[in-house]
């Protein structure tokens, strides 16, 4: 075996060390974002070339195509998301934040995509408490998560403990990315194993380097060890009495930006409120998809669920109210924006009696963000 380590700027690394690696990371980076871009858009338009030369496609080839599409965009979204990141021009709030919590968050929005996978977990999780921008640590995690969906095979270990000292807080994560005998779970062979390096793992690498959280892979033909370490716990600056105000809580969390990557549905029929919609959210960073009806938002939630559903009242219906009922058997505190007809209102989900946030049609541009923001920061 060949084993590989990876540690992302040691403090006894040299200034021409740091160029010489950030140059490499960049055009490796750039390597890697332009073949997962070339790669399924090749095979979408072979059979896009095969459609407009036969005028037929069968189910399985549609399906096909809107995968492979699909997986381009999303290697696009992660570009931009990973460029924005090493523009050095985010603005972190840091406020107190539970790492072991926001994990747990992270893990229930997965879990149907992990139960997809026969990804089985093993958790030990000590509660650790954080002082970092409370969108940044959710991004992080949510990228680990995705990162191990796409190159883990088999269960995955994750423990959350605190070190001895100096008390950073750390999050192992171990896990088995190639099968030593080439057989799945079946015993079938497995055509392709999936690459640790992938689009997933840059953004998760670059999302840590932007945090100033310190994260060490180590690799071999078989296995894989992800260490990430935060400096910056609650105890520890309890200790060098660098909080004062102990009784903000989590509190702060609700003015933290917009969270870069959270996925958002919106479910709206008509024209002019999806302009709304769209004007009023495009600044946030968000992944939006949209669609016109509630059968249409059933289908697109049995292959994952986002973090949020924005829709439009006037599309309430029986179907609405199974696709709420099913979602929130899965996850309790899922997150629904309901957008009224006309009106200026804006309710936050406390106050609701169904649990869910309220925004009225005048009001969209200036309240729906900040429902968004307390909402989804609000689950963490």
């Amino acid at each position: 075996m060949n084993p590989t380590h990876s540690t992302i700027r040691n403090s006894d690394t040299t200034e021409h060390e740091f160029i010489d690696g950030d140059v490499l990371r960049l055009q490796d980076l750039l390597g890697q974002i332009g073949q997962e871009l070339a790669e399924p858009l090749t095979n979408a338009l072979e059979r896009v070339t095969t459609l407009a030369t036969t005028g037929r496609i069968d189910r399985r080839g549609l399906k096909a195509l809107r995968e492979e599409v699909e997986r381009a965009r999303q290697a696009g979204i992660w570009a931009q998301q990973i460029a924005r990141l090493a523009s050095g021009r985010v603005r972190q709030s840091h406020e107190r934040v539970h790492l072991t919590h926001t994990l747990q968050s992270v893990l229930a929005y997965r879990a149907r995509e992990m139960q997809a996978k026969g990804i089985q977990l093993a958790q030990s999780l000590e509660p650790v408490e954080l002082q970092v921008d409370a969108s940044m640590l959710y991004g992080l995690l949510n990228a680990m998560v995705e990162w191990w969906l796409q190159c883990a095979q088999g269960p995955v270990e994750l423990r959350v403990d605190l070190a001895n000292w100096p008390a950073d807080g750390r999050l192992h994560c171990h896990f088995c990315h190639k099968l030593a005998d080439g057989l799945d779970g079946d015993g079938a062979p497995v055509q392709t194993q999936p690459s640790i390096d992938n689009m997933a793992w840059r953004l998760l690498e670059q999302t840590a380097l932007t945090m100033n959280a310190r994260i060490t892979r180590q690799a071999d033909d078989c296995n894989v060890n992800l260490l990430i370490e935060f400096p910056r716990t609650v105890n520890a600056l309890l200790a060098e009495n660098l909080m004062p105000e102990l009784d903000h809580g989590f509190s702060n969390s609700v003015n933290s930006k917009p969270l870069a990557g959270s996925h958002v549905l919106v479910v709206v029929a008509r024209r002019d409120m999806r302009i709304l919609v769209r004007e009023s959210i495009k600044s946030m960073g968000l992944v939006v998809d949209y669609v016109n009806s509630i059968p249409e938002a059933m289908e697109f939630c049995r292959e994952g669920l986002p973090h949020c559903i924005v829709f439009e009242s006037a599309l309430r219906d029986n179907r609405f109210d199974e696709l709420v009922d099913n979602i929130r058997r899965e996850v309790p505190e899922f997150v629904f924006v309901e957008l009224m007809a006309d009106g200026d209102r804006f309710d936050i989900s406390g106050v609701s009696h169904n649990g869910m946030a309220c925004v009225g049609r005048h009001a969209i541009s200036k309240s729906l963000p900040s429902a968004l923001v307390y909402e989804l920061t609000r689950i963490m």
